[in-house]
């Protein structure tokens, strides 16, 4: 089914090349919800989106994804998770529609 532009979605950067890091502090159940999706769409194919309400971010992967998990367990513990995706060789850019 396709999907109808709405307002919200027509403002939307569409983000295919450069940089950007961005930051949130969320829920449990949010970040829970977010890893749910990102999961399913890895189990799909080969491509995942980012979005947010201002912009997103299509892209394509290839395997091996590399996970990295640091533990600082002195004071204020922490544990940092990391999922790194390199892009799919020969694919510079995503025709996004």
């Amino acid at each position: 089914m396709a999907e109808i532009p709405t307002e919200e979605k027509e403002k939307r950067r569409v983000i295919t090349e450069g940089d950007i890091e961005w930051e949130v502090h969320l829920s449990k159940e949010q970040v829970a919800d977010f890893l749910i999706t990102l999961g399913e769409q890895m189990k799909k194919g080969d491509e995942i989106t980012v979005k947010t309400k201002e912009w997103e971010i299509p892209f394509r992967f290839r395997e091996p994804i590399e996970l990295e998990i640091e533990y600082e367990g002195y004071g204020e513990k922490e544990l940092e998770i990391e999922i790194e995706f390199k892009g799919k060789l020969g694919d510079e850019s995503l025709e996004v529609s």
